[in-house]
């Protein structure tokens, strides 16, 4: 059954949307490329159709600052990718970068992952990118946490067939939250076959300034999945 069969409800798995002051260019740009950029959720949403000929479609989760996603994107212009991100800071840092970069193969929705993967078709994504997410990490939030056993189900149903699902974080008991779920997922395999491959960041990783404030409780832990 699809998440867009059962509302997920009001429980939000991150906390404030708006910080500091947004700088004028940033708002500026927001205005300018925002309405451009973003996803229309209002019925479902066709990759293909966003970016015709798309070699690959992949999906970051909580995008942060757009860091990350702008050096796949950069990487890999080839390849659409999508970026949910509730943060509105966070959504306009992004824009800035895509700017900056002249990135043509970026599409945004700021508000809740959730509302994204309910819009999308059945074996739709090659990669989804989750890292670094809010840990929530006192017992009674941990309802509150992204992953959940339901937001596996459904990134499973929204991952084609030899898919990946990249995890990562910096709190080691989000990182066994993590993975006691996904190996519960009947359509997720975990990748790894020795302790280097949690331990060591991927090949193709960028490390964001998030990352390097090393505000967990220990080193990364990237945690790899496959789509059966």
């Amino acid at each position: 059954m699809s998440l867009g069969q059962k509302p997920h409800g009001p429980l939000r798995s991150y906390g404030r949307i708006k910080s500091r002051t947004i700088k004028a260019r940033q708002s500026d740009l927001m205005d300018a490329r925002l309405p451009s950029l973003s996803l229309d959720l209002s019925g479902p949403v066709d990759p293909q159709a966003l970016m015709p000929g798309a070699a690959e479609v992949w999906l970051e989760i909580g995008f942060g600052g757009g860091e990350h996603m702008a050096a796949q994107a950069a990487r890999r212009p080839d390849v659409l990718i999508l970026g949910a991100e509730p943060f509105l800071n966070g959504v306009a840092s992004a824009v800035r970068h895509i700017e900056d970069q002249a990135l043509a193969n970026i599409r945004l929705h700021q508000g809740d992952a959730r509302d994204l993967l309910t819009a999308l078709p059945d074996a739709s994504l090659d990669r989804v990118f989750i890292l670094f997410p809010d840990p929530w990490p006192k017992a009674r939030h941990h309802k509150r946490r992204l992953v959940q056993a339901e937001v596996l189900t459904e990134l499973a149903r929204v991952i084609k067939p030899g898919g990946r699902l990249r995890f990562a974080t910096d709190w080691a008991e989000y990182a066994d939250w993590t993975l006691e779920r996904a190996l519960k997922t009947p359509s997720l395999t975990w990748t790894a076959e020795r302790a280097d491959d949690w331990r060591i960041p991927p090949a193709d990783h960028a490390t964001t300034r998030y990352e390097q404030k090393k505000l967990g409780d220990c080193e990364p832990v990237f945690l790899e999945f496959v789509r059966g």
